[in-house]
């Protein structure tokens, strides 16, 4: 495996027994022979911590901080030279690692590679629940944590994610990227199956909207300040 540069895969997980087992399998099950899988228990109260240790993964304990110190703490403990996430609910496909480190070989000055999610009603949904999420048949871009590869140098220049924002870390953190140019591409395959549950954090948690807002504002005003220099310069 020495040809193969190490992944580190970072889960973070809170209060997600019912579906860590499957997330922790989704990765070990990668046909990518040299993954580092850390799963960080972001103050679990739940079976979380037993679930996580009876796997062979680097199990970190933090109190409750949030997903992007859960994230960032794993990134700590990394010893890859490039760095994958995924959220405890969802589930890769079995080739998504070897897909997006083929994307690197054959173009080294990529920084980061995407995918596609498909996303699909967790199976003990019952139909009124179902009835009130939206889950689209077809697969959608997704420039998000779970469906990223990046090399560890390019994570760092961009910066690590903002543990103040609750649940819009990956749009803060994907707004910095594009600011600062990373070198990415997305791939055309499904990397990640999206699980839809009652407790979602965008189901549960929808007055964090505005989050997105004041951070799409903030790029915006960015922008105007830059396009204002460089007209008075």
């Amino acid at each position: 495996m020495s040809n193969f540069p190490l992944v580190s895969v970072i889960i973070p997980v809170y209060n997600r027994e019912r579906y860590l087992a499957e997330a922790i399998e989704s990765v070990l099950a990668q046909t990518y022979p040299a993954i580092e899988l850390i799963v960080v228990d972001d103050g679990s109260s739940d079976r979380s911590a037993e679930i996580a240790c009876s796997y062979p993964v680097r199990y970190h304990y933090q109190p409750n901080a949030g997903m992007s110190a859960a994230r960032n703490a794993g990134i700590a403990l990394s010893t890859g030279r490039f760095l994958a996430f995924l959220d405890s609910d969802d589930i890769w496909v079995a080739d998504k690692t070897a897909k997006q480190m083929a994307a690197f070989d054959a173009d080294p000055s990529l920084e980061a590679v995407f995918g596609y999610a498909q996303q699909f009603y967790s199976p003990e949904l019952d139909d009124s629940l179902r009835a009130r999420m939206l889950c689209p048949d077809r697969p959608m871009l997704a420039h998000t944590a779970t469906a990223m590869t990046i090399e560890r140098s390019a994570l760092l220049r961009i910066g690590l994610f903002d543990p103040d924002l609750k649940i819009t870390p990956d749009v803060s953190w994907y707004i910095c990227a594009i600011e600062r140019q990373l070198r990415q591409i997305a791939l055309p395959d499904v990397v990640f199956h999206r699980r839809l549950h009652e407790t979602n954090n965008g189901t549960t948690q929808r007055h964090h909207a505005s989050e997105r807002l004041h951070l799409l504002k903030a790029k915006l005003d960015r922008q105007r300040a830059q396009q204002l220099a460089i007209v008075t310069s």
